[in-house]
């Protein structure tokens, strides 16, 4: 087990240093001069000279490089080009919006879609089913900006049930906090709802037809201890795989649904600051969330040691 935790952690820290090289030379050698946005249309070629000589920029590319990882590795991600001001700052202030965005999405689908793709394995081609079909059709074809605005329509303005955008702290009150985001994160859930149900119904049904499972009937097992202490737990590694995978894909449809909801989170950040070719904040942004999706992937590689014990060997 030790073994087996250990080759898996050298592998993430190997993964994280490529993506921190390919972040640096991606937006280093993109078109564009950041000094010269600074500057200006007004700027002299002077003015763009002295900019570019301030923020290191005129240094050969292994010593920016080098210069960047040693900020990072001791807890300084650099200065907003635009802002001024610390870019962890800017981040840290955009966290818990993102934060509670992201953690409510991810409880909500897959509670929700792996008890749909329960029972919809259980009661194969019934009326479960066949509504998992619809829905998941619905799901995968519908992108999150047009679910974001139909749900803004009908609950905001037809009905007048929920708040149309923006976000509230949660010391400003956890009702406030929870009623703003009901449409973003229903917006935003539906689609990995859908994938996740799917999954586990795919999963679901391959164990069930195992001779195991009628053999487990035919001892007069009941319903609930075939489906979750017998198959459930047998159909989890694709299950805990489409999970990881969904984390990977909400961090894009995070940056979607607070644009339509006018949320303040990182997503927003990351927008004006590719808009400003702010360096500094799209490289630690890119590098956070990268390190936290390689996190979660370690954590479901090893997670899949406890649903089944002959992955570790």
């Amino acid at each position: 087990m030790a073994g087996y935790i250990l080759r898996r952690s050298i592998s993430a820290i190997a993964v994280m240093a490529m993506v921190g090289i390919f972040v640096f030379l991606l937006l280093r050698l993109a078109p564009g001069d950041p000094a010269a946005m600074i500057g200006g249309r007004s700027a002299t070629t002077e003015m763009i000279a002295g900019i570019r000589e301030q923020l290191g920029l005129n240094d050969p590319m292994p010593v920016q490089f080098m210069r960047w990882v040693r900020g990072m590795l001791g807890g300084d991600f650099g200065t907003s080009i635009f802002a001024g001001r610390p870019v962890l700052e800017l981040i840290s202030q955009r966290v818990e919006p993102t934060l509670s965005l992201s953690v409510l999405t991810m409880i909500l689908s897959v509670s929700v879609g792996v008890s749909f793709g329960i029972l919809a394995a259980w009661r194969t081609g019934g009326f479960v089913d066949r509504l998992l079909a619809a829905f998941s059709a619905l799901g995968y074809s519908v992108p999150v900006f047009v679910i974001g605005y139909f749900l803004i329509y009908f609950f905001a303005i037809r009905i007048r049930w929920l708040p149309v955008q923006g976000y509230v702290p949660i010391d400003g009150g956890l009702g406030l906090w929870f009623v703003h985001l009901v449409l973003p994160t229903s917006a935003l859930s539906l689609g990995y709802i859908a994938f996740i149900a799917r999954v586990t119904r795919a999963s679901m049904l391959e164990v069930l037809s195992e001779d195991y499972m009628r053999t487990a009937a035919a001892k007069g097992a009941s319903s609930y201890a075939m489906l979750f202490h017998h198959a459930l737990k047998n159909a989890g590694v694709p299950v805990l795989t489409v999970i990881g995978i969904s984390f990977a894909y909400l961090i894009g449809g995070v940056v979607l649904t607070e644009t339509v909801f006018n949320i303040p989170g990182i997503g927003r950040l990351v927008v004006d600051a590719i808009n400003n070719r702010d360096y500094p904040i799209i490289q630690s942004v890119l590098i956070l969330t990268s390190g936290l999706y390689v996190l979660v992937n370690l954590t479901v590689d090893l997670a899949y040691t406890l649903i089944d014990p002959r992955i570790r060997y």
